[in-house]
């Protein structure tokens, strides 16, 4: 009996000290695995403060990270630049393509104080020069006699030509000669100066003058045309009260197709089976308002040209909100009385 009480006891007692073991074993891991966490989220603790630090010394802003909101403002504001930025890039290619008109002083650079009546360009050519000095004679006048008839009339009268297909060749030096000494041209160095390109020409010149001068009309005369430049300014003065307006000898007519036809028209297709040209001035002279050589600036790469420049300058005014005057005195093989122009 006491044998069996004996074994009972001591089976208890190692059973209890090995309950101790384990519990104390437990307890050790448990406390090394809370140091561990601690000792890792210290760590982790401790370098969030120093990536702030670092990230404050490297933005200067010496404060802690900035909010959502706050950065999506910032962001918000460059994107707003960088459209500023843009615009301001397309603005000053549009001022570069004429839609900021400027009109300074051929001559001084400066802004003209009194508004010009007209600016007339005589469209001529190489080997023009016989037409040239007629018409120097006749009616347009040299020196300090053209001046004063931009002073005291508010007129102002210029040759246009381009510039040979061999630039700097015999043709050029001759006309730069020629202007040195009369001073009366507009040489459109850009343009090669060919018969089929005339009515680009045209449209230079509509784009330098309303570029150069501040003018109400801008007129294109043929070089063998003669004007009575009182009589063109008595009828320019009497359309000063219509800002769009288009002033000539109105005419339309057949659209040729034949390629051996002297007005042969390439395009002729576009003129629909009619075969009839729309309304338009006669090519010897005819006169735009200031708004309408702005509009010819402004548009000059979308406008396109045909053979002919009277009818090319139609074509451009055909949607628009234009006044279209048949002015009779502008028919210049009409020998009507009172007309402006006379055909050589």
């Amino acid at each position: 009996m006491n044998s069996r009480g004996s074994s009972h006891r001591l089976s208890s007692s190692a059973s209890s000290f090995r309950n101790r073991i384990s519990f104390l074993m437990l307890s050790m891991l448990a406390t090394m695995s809370v140091f561990y966490v601690a000792g890792r989220l210290w760590q982790d603790a401790e370098n969030r403060v120093y990536l702030i630090n670092e990230l404050d010394k490297r933005t200067g802003q010496g404060k802690s990270a900035i909010s959502v909101d706050d950065t999506l403002k910032i962001i918000s504001c460059r994107e707003q630049q960088k459209k500023l930025a843009s615009l301001h890039v397309e603005l000053d290619k549009a001022r570069q393509e004429g839609f900021v008109p400027k009109h300074p002083s051929e001559n001084s650079g400066t802004q003209s104080k009194k508004k010009l009546l007209a600016v007339i360009g005589i469209v001529t050519r190489f080997g023009g020069k016989n037409n040239r000095d007629a018409i120097r004679k006749a009616w347009m006048s040299t020196g300090a006699a053209l001046q004063k008839l931009e002073e005291e009339k508010g007129i102002v009268i210029r040759f246009v030509i381009g510039r040979s297909t061999n630039q700097g060749d015999s043709l050029d030096r001759e006309i730069d000669s020629e202007n040195g000494q009369t001073k009366d041209f507009i040489i459109l160095n850009d343009h090669v100066e060919t018969p089929e390109e005339q009515a680009k020409k045209t449209k230079l010149f509509f784009i330098h003058a309303v570029d150069h001068w501040d003018a109400e009309f801008y007129a294109k005369v043929n070089d063998d045309i003669y004007l009575n430049i009182d009589a063109l300014g008595a009828v320019l003065s009497s359309h000063l009260d219509q800002p769009r307006a288009y002033i000539g000898c109105m005419k339309s007519g057949e659209v040729f197709s034949q390629p051996s036809h002297k007005w042969y028209e390439p395009d002729w297709w576009k003129f629909g089976d009619g075969k009839s040209y729309f309304r338009h001035a006669s090519g010897e002279i005819f006169a735009l308002s200031q708004a309408l050589a702005q509009f010819i600036s402004i548009n000059r790469l979308f406008l396109r040209t045909y053979s002919y420049d009277d009818v090319t300058a139609g074509s451009w005014f055909i949607g628009l909100d234009v006044k279209h005057v048949d002015e009779g005195k502008f028919c210049c093989s009409s020998w009507a009385s009172g007309a402006v122009c006379a055909a050589a």
